[in-house]
C-alpha cells in the first residue's frame, strides 16, 4: 500500500495537531516486528494521527522504520524528530448500527431523602425515562418540550 502524499501546508497542520500527543506505540530493541506494525495499524485506525517512539540510537534505522511504516500501512509520514515518528492516516468511516438511531433508555439514579436531624438519610433508587427529568428535590417530572423558536421571535409574530 503506497504512502499518502501531503502538501507542506497539510503536513504543517498535522504537525501542529500532533504537538500535544503522547506516543501510543513504542518500538523496542527487537525493532520493527509484525506485532509492532499491527499495533501501529490499530492505533492509526483508532486515532488517525499518532506518535511512535523508537528506542534506537541509529538515525538511519529510525528513518528506514519511518518509511517502512508509511509505505506498508498506507500512512503519511508527518515528522521524524529525534526518536519520535509522527504518522497520519484518515480514519475509516464507522459502520452505523441499526440501534444507533434510538433514544437513550431509562436511567437509574440513587437519591438521598433527608428526614429529621440525627436520622440517617433514606436511599431511594429512581428510574428516569427518556421523557422525564430529575428535579433538585429528588422528584421525577416530565421534561418540558423545548420551544421551536425563541421567546423574542414568538413575541414578534
Amino acid at each position: 500500500m503506497p504512502q499518502i502524499e501531503l502538501t507542506p501546508a497539510q503536513r504543517k497542520v498535522h504537525r501542529a495537531e500532533a504537538h500535544h500527543l503522547d506516543p501510543v506505540v513504542m518500538v523496542g530493541g527487537d525493532g520493527l516486528t509484525e506485532n509492532v506494525k499491527k499495533e501501529v495499524d490499530a492505533a492509526l485506525n483508532a486515532h488517525g494521527l499518532i506518535k511512535v517512539r523508537v528506542f534506537s540510537d541509529d538515525r538511519s534505522s529510525r528513518e528506514s522504520m519511518f518509511q517502512t511504516l508509511a509505505d506498508e500501512l498506507g500512512a503519511a509520514p508527518i515528522q521524524h524528530i529525534g526518536k519520535l515518528l509522527v504518522l497520519w492516516r484518515p480514519m475509516p468511516e464507522k459502520e452505523r448500527a441499526v440501534d444507533e438511531d434510538r433514544k437513550p433508555g431509562p436511567r437509574d439514579f440513587k437519591v438521598l431523602k433527608y428526614g429529621r436531624t440525627g436520622q440517617r438519610p433514606e436511599v431511594k433508587t429512581l428510574r428516569v425515562l427518556g421523557n422525564q427529568r430529575l428535579t433538585a428535590g429528588g422528584n421525577v417530572r416530565r421534561a418540558k418540550p423545548k420551544p421551536k423558536t425563541s421567546v423574542k421571535k414568538r413575541s414578534q409574530t
